[in-house]
């Protein structure tokens, strides 16, 4: 049987921790940034953890992560 192939573009989004949750960027933070509030951006660097339901879609698609 082949290999599976991890796809590349969820392996550069999301980041799985020691203990198997993942992680993801928060979005609104790309452009537009002028008209957000400071306390509103500082939020937004913060990773957000992905719902049950796409954990194990991502998983899926993350064999060897």
């Amino acid at each position: 049987m082949p290999k599976l192939k991890t796809k590349r573009g969820i392996k550069k989004r999301f980041r799985i921790t020691k203990s198997g949750k993942i992680h993801r960027a928060r979005s609104g933070k790309s452009h537009l940034l002028t008209s957000k509030r400071k306390e509103r951006k500082r939020r937004l660097r913060r990773a957000a953890l992905v719902s049950k339901t796409q954990e194990r879609m991502i998983k899926r698609m993350l064999p060897y992560g």
